[in-house]
């Protein structure tokens, strides 16, 4: 049956990682939660097999036919790729389109513009297939994750695609085996801080990851028993008689974060929400990410502590580091927040817990 489909607009918000920074990839708990800043994609079908992609908000555009194979242009080419992914999971697409994609997510900031980006475009070409499909949203997770990550055997995790397509606030588990339970929200506002400095997502995650996997596979050699996931932080010393100093604090670290977010997740299962205790357990998170993890910068740390003393509860550089975002949970006032930050020279947003991806509007 031809799909009826004329338009169709798409949307998925950005996120930020709670608690499990640098830990998804290592197969630890993370706690990421989608934002209230969203990209949006707009797309009528054509009378032929051409794709025309206008991206106004970094004045690019991009055009190809969907005739054939589809060869990669780019580092990066998502739009291809996932139409490669959908074709090999059994789409078919019989009509190009025109379509127009804007943004509110700061790009290559650590908030998952790429990935909110990669969600609504297999959001939008699910439906705008021949099949018009309407797929779940841990389907358009893993799908995204394939035409993201995996096409390009990138070194980043799952956490980005599963938070933007499911939404609200998340704990994924990756051991052993994958499981996503969406939290009560028991959240009230954040600030958003974008410190204008850029970032090589691509370096700091594979910098940072195979560092603890070396480690990690080094012990494991000599300890059979030895795991990231169940190893005690107080029996570690045990495993470390052979690792030099430096790679014992990064392992150290590393096992802190995880123990931090499992501490996180008692509350937000319990019916009173501790907003004190949230805020201290994101600021000891962000001093394993500085001090020894070595992430963030002067900036995103200046940034932080404006935010503290302007009343925030807590906060923490966002995303693999090295520039971007940091946030901070500001319950109360967070106007006032937003101008500290932006006294320091940052860039700010006041921002809520929000809905994975969604379909805005379709006509047929």
């Amino acid at each position: 049956m031809r799909n009826s489909i004329k338009y169709l607009k798409i949307s998925a918000p950005g996120r930020v990682c709670l608690f499990g920074e640098h830990q998804d990839y290592l197969n630890l708990p993370v706690i990421p939660c989608a934002i209230s800043l969203r990209i949006s994609l707009e797309g009528k079908r054509r009378n032929d097999s051409i794709v025309q992609l206008d991206l106004p908000d970094i004045n690019s555009r991009d055009t190809f036919s969907i005739d054939g194979s589809l060869t990669y242009v780019a580092e990066r080419d998502y739009f291809r790729s996932a139409l490669n992914v959908m074709r090999r999971e059994g789409f078919t697409f019989s009509n190009g389109f025109d379509c127009v994609v804007r943004g509110e997510i700061p790009i290559n900031a650590g908030t998952s513009s790429s990935s909110a980006l990669v969600v609504t475009w297999v959001n939008f070409l699910s439906h705008i297939s021949d099949q018009n499909m309407e797929l779940h949203s841990e389907e358009i997770a893993r799908i995204a994750h394939q035409a993201e990550v995996l096409e390009f055997a990138e070194p980043g995790g799952m956490m980005d695609q599963y938070c933007t397509s499911i939404g609200g606030v998340l704990f994924i588990e990756f051991h052993p085996k994958l499981t996503v339970q969406r939290l009560p929200n028991q959240l009230k506002s954040f600030v958003l801080g974008n410190s204008g400095e850029s970032k090589d997502t691509k370096f700091m995650l594979s910098h940072v990851k195979n560092k603890v996997l070396d480690i990690s596979k080094r012990i494991a050699r000599q300890y059979r028993k030895f795991s990231l996931q169940t190893v005690l932080i107080e029996n570690l010393d045990w495993y470390l008689k052979n690792i030099d100093k430096g790679q014992a604090t990064l392992l150290r670290g590393t096992i802190h974060n995880r123990d931090i977010t499992r501490e996180a997740i008692k509350l937000f299962l319990q019916p009173q929400f501790d907003e004190h205790k949230f805020g201290e357990l994101l600021s000891e998170h962000q001093s394993v990410l500085r001090d020894i993890l070595k992430i963030s910068t002067a900036k995103i740390d200046q940034m932080l502590d404006a935010a503290l003393n302007a009343g925030a509860c807590g906060g923490k550089i966002n995303g693999s580091g090295g520039g971007g975002c940091m946030f901070a949970y500001t319950p109360r006032h967070p106007e006032k927040v937003v101008e500290a930050i932006e006294k320091v020279g940052g860039k700010a947003y006041i921002v809520h817990v929000d809905e994975g991806t969604l379909v805005e509007q379709m006509i047929e």
